[in-house]
């Protein structure tokens, strides 16, 4: 049987407190007191892996060693069938600018168009088939860790519809739906993402 959490603090592996109040409010009514990597100043390890498992791991890692209790990290990103999985694990380094672009920030339209462009030169019959996924990794001190994860299916629609969502959210219309993740009222998009998938797996595990 998989180790279980219980209630306490968590060290959530993230320096963005749009992430660590997020991620606090899902497991609140849990008994679980979230406290984020960068409070306690931990530093952000390299991801390095080549799969959302890998670098969930590295994080959650990296933050219950440095801080001595248990962490839970996640990782995701926007797999397309027809480009062989990618942008993948490099998602959010598509939209990177260099250092020559001026901006240092992530320039998601300049990702999506080259998702997009890269379809395009595949030809009109090319799959727009795709998949967001999230990877949820609990690890503990002692090195015991939990793997949870979650996907929404998908397709790609072009141009970017939609001021709700972030990322590649304007171009991905979730399985079932005809809005973006961009139109879609954000409590719903959040009821069926990939986030929620994992999440509902880990709340099933941990805490049923």
């Amino acid at each position: 049987m998989t180790r279980r959490l219980g209630s306490g603090r968590l060290v959530i592996a993230t320096h963005n407190a749009g992430k660590l109040k997020e991620i606090g409010l899902l497991l609140d009514p849990y008994g679980v007191e979230c406290i984020s990597a960068g409070s306690l100043g931990l530093p952000e390890p390299a991801e390095t892996g080549t799969t959302f498992v890998q670098n969930a791991l590295i994080k959650a890692r990296a933050a219950a060693e440095g801080a001595g209790i248990v962490s839970l990290a996640d990782d995701s990103g926007l797999s397309v069938d027809a480009l062989d999985g990618r942008p993948g694990v490099y998602t959010a380094d598509w939209a990177e600018r260099q250092w020559f672009e001026g901006d240092p920030g992530r320039d998601w339209f300049m990702a999506m168009g080259k998702v997009e462009g890269m379809l395009q030169a595949k030809g009109a019959d090319a799959s727009r088939a795709c998949a967001f996924h999230c990877v949820l990794a609990i690890a503990w001190p002692d090195g015991e860790y939990a793997v949870y994860e979650g996907r929404a299916p998908g397709t790609l629609t072009w141009p970017p519809r939609g001021t709700m969502g972030f990322g590649y959210d304007p171009v991905f219309v979730p399985e079932g739906y005809g809005q973006t993740f961009a139109e879609l009222d954000p409590e719903e998009k959040h009821r069926i993402s990939h986030r929620a998938d994992a999440f509902a797996r880990l709340v099933a595990e941990q805490f049923a």
